[in-house]
């Protein structure tokens, strides 16, 4: 089979399951679509399916792969299955799966079924040729991640009940880009070590409420507005680079010439950089702080009322050195300056940072620089939530990398408009799989 044809084979598989609309809603129960597609992945890799031992969740799936050797620890491998809403114009219909511009389109094909498709195709490939792997592998995909995320808790709590441990974990996370900090010229495969804890948070200003012609001074919009005014400084986290940041500045700073000397040595100029890594952009601010960003709000349902209660809901991001207590008291305290009462409405899951030194971090490493040829790998850490902070509880090593290189445009097509995928990263993607479960 030619490459050309290996890529028009994977390109009509992927887009099977990008036509199938499996966006997840919080709190709802699967109508069925979640159902047909997990019918539709048997009929798309059915050696895979015809091999494993599966088990079905409400909300997900899990496949087990023997291996030779029972006494080693098994590995997982995880992407997710659900997909958000599709809203807005897109230049090619969101769940059309076309082909266009040398691009497969549609909604999941970065975020998640393109790294699930990968993943199950190298698996199928491998079956249909004979490869036994050398360890028992396992394969988990939930329906909830981009909500909830109780499938993959559930399933977690299942190995968790079994006793089941796992020596490393591959999910979804970050992608190859091209200078993904200004001045770091060249391809970068960020891989996540972890990721930064997601609480919402939910506070609430009160009064004796009145008419909007005699208003009090410090009303319950106008002290939450102080109050976000104030939180939306970030001042109350506290600044610190990680020894993993340390190690992504220091593979950034060989490609920035003279640039670079600073960060080629960021432990000696932590000072300076603490300034000035957060003065760059909110993305590079978010990798040393915990942030709080405010989504949601509400008051008096009449224009000449003032409320007697107003709220706001802030999504909160705690990073690791703060932690979630104490990023909670900070706020919190932030809060009573304004008179304003905080109430806790989901705490969120931490996560463990996976060693960058580790044998998965590793294993990511040689992997991404055996299938894409000067691609530089950086040790990073997830802002964003994934399936992956659920496993901590059953494996010490959780890495969190799609095997995507994807521009700009592609990256803000996440959770936005005209998601896409180049068709010329589909055989990579499904090297990168091959290379870990032959190699694990």
């Amino acid at each position: 089979m030619t490459m050309d044809q290996k890529t028009e084979q994977y390109a009509a598989a992927l887009g099977c399951m990008i036509r199938a609309q499996t966006v997840s809603v919080r709190g709802a129960e699967d109508d069925g679509r979640f159902t047909a597609f997990r019918a539709l992945l048997k009929e798309l890799f059915p050696a895979l399916f015809d091999t494993c031992d599966y088990t079905e969740f409400p909300d997900g799936f899990v496949l087990r792969w023997q291996g030779r050797d029972g006494e080693k620890l098994p590995v997982l491998f995880m992407n997710h299955h659900d997909v958000v809403e599709a809203n807005g114009p897109w230049k090619h219909g969101a769940f059309s799966a076309e082909i266009a511009e040398g691009k497969l389109w549609g909604r999941g094909t970065l975020d998640d079924k393109g790294g699930l498709w990968a993943m199950l195709q190298a698996a199928d490939e491998l079956i249909r040729e004979g490869f036994v792997p050398d360890r028992e592998l396992w394969f988990v995909s939930s329906s909830t991640e981009e909500t909830d995320g109780r499938g993959a808790d559930a399933i977690a709590q299942w190995f968790e009940s079994r006793g089941t441990r796992f020596e490393m974990c591959f999910d979804e996370g970050g992608v190859i880009l091209e200078e993904p900090i200004p001045g770091a010229k060249g391809r970068f495969a960020m891989i996540g070590i972890g990721e930064k804890g997601c609480a919402d948070l939910k506070f609430i200003a009160r009064s004796r409420g009145g008419h909007a012609s005699i208003p009090e001074k410090d009303s319950p919009l106008v002290r939450l507005g102080k109050f976000m005014a104030d939180a939306d400084r970030q001042r109350i986290f506290t600044v610190e680079i990680s020894p993993a940041i340390c190690e992504m500045l220091r593979r950034f700073s060989r490609t920035m010439g003279a640039a670079g000397k600073l960060l080629a040595r960021p432990e000696r100029n932590k000072a300076v950089l603490k300034k000035l890594i957060p003065a760059l952009s909110g993305k590079a601010a978010a990798l040393l702080r915990t942030t709080i960003a405010f989504t949601m709000a509400g008051g008096s349902d009449g224009t000449n009322v003032i409320p007697t209660e107003a709220w706001v809901v802030g999504n909160m991001r705690y990073s690791h050195h703060q932690g979630m207590e104490a990023s909670f008291d900070a706020v919190r305290k932030l809060a009573e300056k304004y008179n304003v009462e905080l109430e806790i409405l989901d705490p969120g899951t931490p996560s463990r940072l996976a060693d960058h030194h580790g044998t998965a971090f590793r294993l990511s490493e040689k992997a991404v620089q055996a299938i894409f040829p000067g691609v530089i790998p950086v040790p990073y850490l997830m802002t964003g939530a994934s399936d992956a902070r659920f496993f901590d509880r059953v494996c010490d090593q959780c890495i969190r990398f799609l095997p995507f290189q994807i521009n700009d445009q592609q990256l803000g097509s996440i959770h936005g408009e005209d998601e896409n995928v180049d068709l010329t990263a589909l055989v990579p993607a499904v090297s990168y799989y091959r290379y870990l479960m032959k190699e694990v």
